[in-house]
This record gives structure tokens, C-alpha cells and sequence, in this order.
């Protein structure tokens, strides 16, 4: 009796030894799949922040004019950006959408007659979607771009190149963050 009782205990001191390697090497495993910390001065960051403080993490259909460009098909002829955002922090994807359309630069009697949202409704088509999930540089995992095969066409996923990167960045700090800044505080629209 004597050598089972002393089997049991070294299997007993075995099995705690494999299940304290094992706990250590999940704690550890645990720490590495922690997302990196982003700066401060990340326009997603900033951001949010800005939409969870002040807007109660939920924005809903906000509209806003944003840069004002040359048509690359028809010299001389300027076009307009307009964007439509949606943000609900509790989305596990995609927190943050921003819809682009396109319209022909408006004149000052258009802009001061038809509200954002009506600009965009008038054109009628997509012509960008950016869908972010985690702060940080656009293109990570669960942010996807969006952009038609085919001037009209339906939007299909594409790669985040440096040109999407910067235009989305741009979006957010020179037309999303001021725009919502000005914005009276837990409101929804445009």
C-alpha cells in the first residue's frame, strides 16, 4: 500500500506541476495577443474619444461637405465630397463607417439652400466606403475599403493602399473632428 500511496502522490505533484506550466504559459500567451497601445495623436483615436465623451459612443447618420477637387475626366470641372458617418462603440466590427459621394461643387446659393444630408441623398451612389473597427492607421485588421469596379457600379472590398490611408486621415482631421467639435453635444444628424 505503501507505493500506491506514494505513486498517487508523485502523480498528484506531476499533474500540479503540468497545470502550473501550463496556467504560466497561458498568462503569457495572454499578454502577447493584447492589442498595441496608439498614440494619443491618432485621428481615429482622437476621434473616438471625442464620439464617447460628448456624443455617448452613437452617432447616427452625420452629414458633412468635405474637399472640394478636380474631376480627373473632365479638366476645369470641380467636384465635391460628401460624407456620411455612423459610430456605435458597442460594435464589435466596424464601429466607425464613413460613406463618400460625389457631387459637382456647389454654388453659394446651393449650399446655403440644401442641407448636407440633401447633397448626399442627391447623388445617388456611393463612391467610397471606409469601415474602421480599432484605432490606429487604417488597413489594420477589421477596417475594409470599399470602392466600385466600375464608375456606378456596385462597391467591392479593395486593398488600403497610402493614397486610402491618407484620404481617410484626411476625412478625419480636417472635416470629421472640426465639424463634430462645433456640434452641440449628444445629438445625432447632420
Amino acid at each position: 500500500m505503501k507505493t500506491g500511496a506514494r505513486e498517487r502522490a508523485m502523480l498528484g505533484a506531476t499533474l500540479f506541476i503540468i497545470l502550473a506550466a501550463g496556467w504560466g504559459s497561458a498568462g503569457h500567451l495572454m499578454a502577447k495577443d493584447r492589442a498595441p497601445q496608439v498614440s494619443s495623436d491618432d485621428p481615429t483615436f482622437r476621434l473616438y474619444n471625442l464620439l464617447d465623451s460628448k456624443f455617448n459612443g452613437k452617432l447616427d447618420d452625420f452629414y458633412v461637405l468635405a474637399d472640394v477637387f478636380q474631376d480627373p475626366k473632365n479638366p476645369g470641372q470641380a467636384e465635391q465630397h460628401v460624407l456620411r458617418v455612423e459610430y456605435n462603440k458597442d460594435r464589435a466590427f466596424g464601429k466607425l463607417t464613413i460613406r463618400v459621394r460625389t457631387v459637382a461643387q456647389l454654388t453659394p446659393d446651393q449650399l446655403k439652400t440644401y442641407s448636407p444630408k440633401q447633397i448626399y441623398e442627391f447623388a445617388e451612389t456611393d463612391s467610397a466606403k471606409f469601415t474602421k473597427t480599432d484605432p490606429g492607421s487604417f488597413g489594420k485588421p477589421g477596417d475594409v475599403y470599399f470602392e466600385p469596379a466600375e464608375e456606378g457600379g456596385a462597391l467591392g472590398s479593395v486593398a488600403a493602399t497610402s493614397e486610402v490611408q491618407a484620404q481617410y486621415e484626411r476625412y478625419l482631421t480636417n472635416y470629421l473632428q472640426p465639424a463634430l467639435e462645433k456640434k452641440p453635444a449628444a445629438g445625432n444628424g447632420s
